[in-house]
């Protein structure tokens, strides 16, 4: 699957992601994209799934009739998401055309 994180979404998770292409926001030069600019430029580009930690993006953006699908995941904290990958990977992988998942995280505990 095609995935792409912008620029909250911490980097290293896509080494839990090793089944799908992913790619970010900086490595595409996307950086300064608007979210509805962003988002309209994956699709454009072939991506399935957009994955943020924007948890206002539902609320800031038209959702409706857009055909990638969106995980938000609940952090940014990279320690946290670490801790629970599965809840994050189940997420990904199972992510449908058009479909908006929020992605709740563990309190990381050492």
């Amino acid at each position: 699957m095609k995935v792409f994180f912008d620029q909250g979404t911490p980097a290293p998770l896509r080494r839990a992601l090793a089944s799908h292409d992913v790619e970010t926001a900086h490595e595409r030069g996307w950086s300064q994209l608007k979210n509805g600019e962003l988002i309209a430029a994956t699709e454009q580009a072939g991506f399935e799934v957009f994955v943020t930690t924007d948890q206002n993006l539902r609320y800031q953006q038209n959702l409706a009739g857009r055909k990638i699908a969106i995980v938000v995941i609940l952090t940014t904290s990279w320690p946290r998401i670490q801790a629970d990958l599965s809840p994050v990977r189940a997420a990904i992988d199972t992510a449908s055309s058009g479909s908006y998942i929020e992605v709740p995280v563990a309190e990381h505990r050492s």
